[in-house]
């Protein structure tokens, strides 16, 4: 089974962000930092799930052909 948890770096930049004041430089900048990160991290996901689901469907088909 996978760990559903959230990745080590991100929690780090969330812990950085909430340091800043709103509205200001480097609030921004890590903002976008993260929108980075997560992003990736949801790539990452998507392409498990879909690479299951590939196998998945493979496994089904090869049981239905014996």
């Amino acid at each position: 089974m996978q760990n559903n948890s959230i990745p080590q770096d991100i929690i780090k930049i969330q812990k950085k962000l909430s340091l800043f004041e709103k509205d200001s430089r480097n609030y921004k900048k890590y903002t976008k930092i993260l929108a980075k990160h997560i992003k990736t991290y949801t790539m990452k996901k998507r392409v498990n799930a879909h690479i299951k689901t590939i196998e998945s469907i493979e496994k089904i088909s090869q049981e239905e052909s014996k």
